[in-house]
């Protein structure tokens, strides 16, 4: 890392504004204030137009396990920048050639090939190498990033589309990412190859698994259901929580509110487990905010009035908050640095199956049973991935040293 910029907590303030328009403010958070005014303009079916993020976010889950191996061999940068433009420009592309609904899927899958280097996984890979034992703080910090960048990004796209139209708001939206987060990861995130370089004695082995080695560790498996079952519990609930909502009886403005809550919650959630996984056994705080939204959507299941749903809602979103960081923090106390990118890769994949898992079930319960056989599902998928968090064990890389970092930014935990 540069000279001037030597300080770790350079890392955390460059993956802020880098998160801030990261693949899940960009092309998710986004793709509702585009929705309509560009099927109005085709006339093209609204499932039609919204295969594009399915098949955008298959290929992000497909391809981040890739770009972690990469990072792990060549660096942060050298992935996370060409990267980084390869999405500005797709993004850019919409504008001109997504004339077609066949095109629009096509440079939305393009866009989502791209984003793999441009999800939380390249900051968080960054950030586990800079720090030791204030990593769960420097984490929550970096991640709430994505918070702000859930609540700002709709805002600015639908000014941009009220001002300049769906095609002028893509082009701003392509030139946000670039000029935000393109800076940021060139002057502050960064973490050594692990390939030998001219003057260099000998390449970077960080303690740790190999990536084929986690796959066949019980470990890697254990977070890899509880990921799941985490995502698919709580996006699939905050994916139909309007609807829901709605069709309880509460007015449209009333949901929408709670949403709002929701990103609040999530914001908030991000800091604290940030700020417990340094002071408190790991899984205990995975399994707090696992059960978190456990009773959140418990509370749904009672048909609550307007502050028991607001309050639920808010419970959701703190579990929601937490997940990117517990990732992070548990890949490297339990599988180690030496392949952190891919194997945060497999297990972000695995999370995203989750996301995508999560909405669609609750859309099957909703026509056959209702949305509340799901839900009762949901509370028990919760209660399964509390269960393997808590039987870990102790760490297998804990943390070496307490005070802070060195000014280097850049030491391994010891196993």
């Amino acid at each position: 890392m540069e000279k001037r910029f030597a300080n770790p907590w350079w890392v955390v303030f460059g993956s802020i504004f880098g998160l801030i328009v990261g693949n899940g403010p960009i092309m998710q958070f986004t793709f509702g204030v585009f929705l309509k005014p560009i099927t109005q303009e085709f006339g093209w079916e609204r499932s039609t137009t919204s295969t594009a993020l399915v098949v955008g976010l298959l290929g992000t889950g497909l391809c981040v396990p890739i770009a972690g191996r990469l990072m792990d061999k060549y660096g942060v940068r050298a992935v996370a920048l060409p990267s980084i433009t390869a999405f500005a420009l797709a993004m850019v592309a919409l504008a001109f050639f997504a004339n077609s609904p066949m095109a629009f899927v096509v440079i939305y899958a393009l866009m989502g090939i791209a984003a793999a280097g441009q999800t939380p996984m390249p900051y968080s890979k960054a950030i586990t190498a800079a720090f030791d034992d204030k990593r769960g703080l420097a984490l929550g910090i970096a991640m709430a990033g994505v918070g702000i960048g859930a609540a700002a990004v709709p805002q600015i796209a639908q000014y941009l589309v009220t001002n300049h139209g769906w095609r002028g708001a893509y082009v701003g939206l392509g030139a946000l990412t670039f000029l935000l987060a393109f800076p940021a990861v060139a002057l502050f995130v960064n973490t050594e190859p692990a390939v030998k370089r001219e003057g260099q004695a000998a390449p970077i082995v960080r303690p740790g698994l190999t990536a084929a080695e986690a796959l066949k560790s019980g470990r890697f498996w254990a977070l890899a259901v509880a990921f799941f079952s985490v995502a698919m519990a709580s996006n699939g609930t905050i994916g139909h929580i309007v609807p829901l909502l709605t069709d309880r009886g509460f007015s449209p403005q009333i949901a929408a509110g709670a949403m709002t809550f929701a990103g609040i919650a999530l914001v908030a959630g991000r800091f604290v487990a940030g700020y417990l996984l340094d002071r408190i056994f790991a899984p205990y705080v995975a399994a707090f905010f696992f059960v978190i939204p456990l009773l959140g959507i418990g509370l749904l299941l009672l048909a609550p009035g307007q502050l028991t749903a607001t309050i639920a809602v808010v419970m959701i979103g703190l579990g929601l908050g937490a997940e990117v960081d517990l990732i992070a923090y548990l890949v490297s106390r339990y599988l180690g640095m030496r392949s952190f990118g891919e194997i945060y890769g497999y297990l972000f994949m695995i999370f995203m199956l989750g996301n995508a898992v999560g909405p669609f079930l609750m859309g099957i319960s909703f026509k056959f049973w209702g949305y509340e056989a799901c839900l009762t599902g949901f509370v028990a998928a919760l209660a399964v991935a509390s269960a393997l968090v808590l039987r870990l064990g102790a760490y297998a890389f804990p943390p070496e040293r307490r005070g802070p970092p060195p000014a280097s930014g850049i030491k391994p935990a010891v196993a």
